[in-house]
């Protein structure tokens, strides 16, 4: 071993620019303590062992990757512990949160730092395996004086990182021997080791957190193919990268000549922008076939063996039906379209704050399937009620809304009628369509809201009400505010924040939409349905006035009519298969062109304001040359 003085001054002439016979990894390291941490070399520093208040905090952050894990580190461990090695399984700040050593020599590991709760983060430790590994995101070998501070200079230690399945480095997996007096080749076991159980501990987590959606697992040999693949990839229902092993997977690309791009830039691409496959194709790849024919040819021309794991169908993460609700009730909200995901996230953070909601949107655009969502993701037990106002009778809607006592009219149940304000008792009232509300009963509506009780027709006596508000309408409520037609203090006790639901011919995902509501259709008739270039393009440039509700509809009437399972135009309804006139009739192309001009030349923001698809713009102006 090198002493103290010959490794200090080695730091100090590799500061000076001096080369060196060591790693690359080590030599930046050590730079970063220097130039970066402004640590010395020459002042040792005991291992730091966090409190434990504090240790706990970093295990339960860290509770369901440890449990996703375990299994992987005491096979990792049972590999290793007669070499007396240590594994370490530390957080995404370096924290120690999970430990495995031989409790033999439990003192003197915690003097190392080779314990539970020890930090091992670049800026506190110097150059250590963990700390190196959080930086680069690359598996590295940290061997006796390749540490930066001379009191961890007796240690060999070898990490790899485990990222999640986003791409986000989430842990280090470390195994770490007291001594070794062996050179630093003798470590390359250990480090295909420690990376192969950071492999399987992130296809592990990638499978529990996927369950709903479909997974390929690849390898370069299709003997392991579905015991110990190379890398996974999760797929949603219209064929986009959800999340992947990204460890195993960027190894996997570089070997199939995928260059210039990270893993994390894969999340939320096509698969088949990567690889000669659609999801249809899927199925073939399950088990059953022969794993020497499950080939995934790449666009680089190069293969590998490839299985296909479906989705579970209709799991639930909820332990029992007292459970919570579904883990992510807006997950069908959006598929990759910016706006939908901002409001998705707006929504997500205001649904357990019991705020009023006002939604706004065109008929059609889903403002119930968001109310339902808000209140899935809240916390109210009671149920969810909604009612459309527009639907109702207004010599009615008094009664269904506020119930009515016992013979409270001709005709009235003798026994009264309980109203949808009640039944929403506990939970949340969704008014679809408020701006249709007579006046008469805005007023009684207002009392509710203010005095948090319900009045039956004909009764005497109030009914104390506890409920969670959403309303919706695809009016301008302000407008009608000032036309004299929707009291404003009612419109102020709505509208305490705005949802604004974009139209679906604004939306940048509306060929994730189609797959996903053609797979849905599929799922209900027990049936698999294909759309062919033609009829998808015709779906694409429609301007869809009716929404998603008029989208859904299309889908159903095209699987009714498609023959085994492949829908053709001529399985569209007639409207489909026609251009899309401009709203504003047949414009000059002086005019169109002016507008044009108007929005910067930005061919989206004239589609939007004309309230039309942009292909539609393409082909006016090329028909206008």
């Amino acid at each position: 071993m090198v002493s103290t003085l010959s490794h200090i001054k080695e730091i100090e002439r590799v500061a000076m620019g001096a080369t060196s016979p060591r790693d690359a990894p080590v030599v930046q390291s050590w730079l970063r303590c220097l130039n970066d941490y402004r640590l010395d070399p020459a002042a040792a520093q005991e291992a730091y062992i966090v409190p434990e208040v504090k240790l706990r905090e970093h295990r339960e952050q860290a509770e369901e990757l440890i449990r996703i894990g375990r299994s992987g580190l005491e096979r990792l461990f049972s590999q290793v512990v007669e070499q007396n090695y240590v594994l370490l399984l530390s957080d995404a700040r370096g924290v120690t949160v999970d430990f495995m050593g031989d409790p033999t020599f439990d003192n003197q590991l915690r003097k190392a730092g080779l314990y539970l709760g020890s930090e091992w983060s670049e800026n506190r430790a110097g150059t250590c395996a963990v700390g190196a590994c959080i930086v680069s995101g690359e598996p590295v070998i940290i061997h006796q004086d390749d540490h930066f501070d001379t009191s961890h200079i007796g240690l060999t230690c070898t990490a790899a990182p485990i990222f999640d399945t986003l791409g986000d480095l989430t842990a280090v997996l470390d195994i770490s021997q007291l001594r070794s007096p062996t050179a630093k080749a003798s470590q390359q076991l250990a480090a295909h080791l420690v990376a192969s159980t950071a492999r399987r501990i992130e296809l592990a987590n990638l499978m529990t957190r996927t369950r709903n959606d479909w997974v390929l697992r690849l390898a370069r040999s299709p003997e392991f193919l579905d015991v110990d693949p190379d890398a996974a990839i999760a797929l949603d229902g219209s064929g986009r990268i959800t999340g992947m092993t990204h460890g195993g997977f960027g190894a996997l690309a570089r070997a199939m000549d995928m260059h210039g791009i990270v893993t994390r830039q894969f999340i939320g691409q096509p698969i088949d922008r990567f690889f000669d496959i659609e999801l249809d194709d899927l199925p073939l790849l399950m088990r059953g076939q022969p794993n020497g024919d499950r080939l995934l040819k790449a666009k680089s021309g190069l293969a590998v063996f490839a299985s296909a794991i479906a989705p579970a169908s209709g799991f639930r993460r909820v332990p029992s039906a007292d459970a919570a609700k579904l883990r992510n009730p807006f997950k069908d909200l959006s598929f990759g379209d910016p706006a939908m995901e901002r409001l998705q996230a707006r929504a997500a953070k205001l649904a357990g704050r019991g705020i009023p909601i006002l939604i706004q949107g065109e008929t059609g655009s889903g403002k119930e399937y968001l109310a339902r969502a808000i209140h899935d993701s809240g916390d109210a037990a009671g149920k969810f009620v909604a009612v459309n106002c527009a639907a109702i009778p207004e010599q009615l809607m008094e009664s269904e809304l506020f119930g009515y006592a016992p013979g409270a009219f001709t005709g009235a149940n003798q026994k009264g009628k309980r109203g949808l304000i009640e039944e929403a008792d506990g939970g949340t009232l969704f008014l679809d369509e408020i701006g249709d509300m007579p006046l008469a009963l805005q007023s009684r509506l207002l009392r509710v809201l203010s005095e948090n009780e319900v009045l039956p027709v004909g009764a005497l006596k109030a009914r104390p009400v506890h409920l969670r508000l959403l309303s919706a309408s695809h009016r301008d409520l302000a407008e009608l505010v000032a036309l004299g037609q929707f009291r404003q203090d009612l419109y102020y006790r709505l509208n305490a924040v705005t949802l604004a639901l974009p139209p679906l011919r604004a939306r940048q995902d509306l060929s994730a939409m189609i797959d996903h509501l053609l797979q849905r259709i599929g799922r209900d008739n027990g049936h698999f349905y294909r759309l062919d270039a033609s009829a998808r393009a015709a779906l694409l440039h429609h301007g869809w006035p009716g929404n998603i509700r008029e989208l859904s509809n299309a889908l159903r009437v095209a699987a009714a009519l498609s023959e085994s399972g492949v829908i053709t135009m001529e399985c569209l309804p007639d409207a489909l298969c026609k251009d899309e006139p401009l709203p504003r009739g047949e414009q000059p192309a002086d005019d169109l062109r002016k507008a044009l001009d108007e929005c910067g030349k930005n061919v989206s923001a004239l589609a939007r304001k004309l309230g039309v698809n942009r292909s539609t713009i393409h082909r006016r102006l090329k028909r206008l040359n």
